[in-house]
């Protein structure tokens, strides 16, 4: 099979069909449809299942896409964008990322890093003059991948209670003074969105343009995301956009779109539709190498932190035997395969994006409520994806 995908790469550079073979090369062509036809098939499982977990779940609405190298197989939407009401969710709908928006930021970052606007190793107190720990000598330890990797050595989510009370990271950052990290930076893993996002800071001061600017021009427009947007503002400016809804005893109900991690850009503040997210999975498996270069990507997907206590998750447990974290990813071994895998899940939204790095096949899903059903559909398609027959094993079980 390895003999026949290499002289497919070669005939056809990884597009599909059996009109890009030489004559010479036509007996081995017929793996590439074939190939195709079993993720297709896989997709229309998989939207069974969607729709299945969905309507059993209530929930309000929804959208996914899966993308196998650069073609998109499958792309469709559910529901509606704000339960009680007739507009439907749509390609174009504009769901939050949250902190899928973290897949965002380690990209613009490893994109400028690697034009030597600034390096990984660089202490951030040279960017953000004013973060300090209790104690000082452990401020200057503190480099930017450790920021991007959450490889910083504090306690998990500090002061992300501060961002919940809509306090901006001017007011959060001087709180750091009164604590010091568990470990010394680079040693252990602990999740942030403040330390996270300051992110923004080293990269304006390197660059001297806003981070906002560097992933309109760097990203959204030369991919054509055309729904992308940064902040609360663009979400809210958007005719089209889904409503956040939370779980009550009556069911889902619509709430205000809260600001609080939005505060936090690079690590919860990208806005995104489903068609959106198609360019994003295919510039990230490396089909728009003159925005994301192999080398970025490399970068981006290369360990900084081992995370091994993810292994224990229910639905990953049985299948992973490693997990660490890159710089915006999450990076799990399966078997001879890695998935490269983030979620995000904020006030009123759930979001995830994951992909086989072997087998060059992605999925995307966006919703429009806080239901723990998303990591189970993701979690089941690339486990199927990977030749578990976890997907098919779990609509037996429905």
């Amino acid at each position: 099979m390895k003999t026949l995908t290499f002289l497919t790469l070669i005939a056809s550079g990884r597009q599909r069909g059996a009109r890009y073979c030489t004559l010479l090369l036509a007996l081995f062509c017929v793996w590439t449809p074939v190939r195709a036809a079993d993720v297709q098939a896989k997709a229309k499982q998989f939207d069974r299942y969607f729709r299945q977990l969905m309507k059993e779940k209530e929930i309000p609405g929804g959208a996914y896409v899966i993308v196998d190298g650069d073609q998109v197989v499958a792309m469709d939407t559910y529901g509606v964008r704000v339960r009680g009401k007739k507009g439907k969710v749509d390609s174009h709908t504009v769901f939050r990322l949250a902190s899928v928006s973290k897949t965002f930021a380690g990209s613009m970052a490893a994109v400028l890093a690697h034009e030597e606007k600034f390096d990984w190793r660089d202490r951030v107190v040279n960017y953000v003059p004013d973060l300090r720990f209790k104690t000082p000598s452990l401020s200057r330890e503190l480099k930017v991948e450790h920021l991007l990797s959450h490889s910083s050595g504090l306690t998990p989510n500090a002061y992300d209670n501060y961002l919940e009370d809509d306090k901006p990271l001017s007011k959060i950052l001087p709180k750091f003074a009164n604590i010091d990290p568990r470990c010394k930076p680079g040693k252990c893993y602990g999740y942030q969105n403040v330390l996270f996002s300051l992110i923004e800071d080293v990269i304006l001061k390197a660059t001297g343009v806003s981070y906002e600017r560097q992933l309109k021009e760097r990203f959204f427009t030369p991919l054509k995301m055309g729904d992308a947007s940064l902040g609360w503002e663009s979400f809210m400016a958007s005719d089209n956009r889904a409503a956040p809804h939370v779980q009550t005893g009556r069911g889902w109900r619509a709430v205000k779109v809260e600001r609080e991690y939005y505060f936090a850009a690079p690590a919860a503040g990208v806005n995104a539709s489903i068609s959106d997210m198609a360019q994003w999975l295919k510039a990230q498996m490396g089909y728009y190498p003159k925005v994301l270069s192999p080398e970025v990507i490399q970068d981006i997907t290369t360990e900084r932190v081992s995370t091994q206590r993810h292994m224990r998750h229910r639905i990953w447990r049985d299948h992973l035997s490693h997990a660490g974290y890159g710089l915006g990813w999450r990076l799990y071994t399966m078997g001879d395969d890695r998935i490269i895998y983030h979620g995000g899940w904020v006030a009123g939204f759930r979001a995830a994006v994951a992909y086989s790095e072997k087998q060059k096949v992605g999925i995307a899903i966006l919703m429009n409520a806080e239901s723990r059903v998303i990591a189970d559909l993701t979690a089941n398609f690339v486990i199927d994806i990977t030749g578990n027959g976890k997907l098919a094993t779990a609509m037996a079980n429905k």
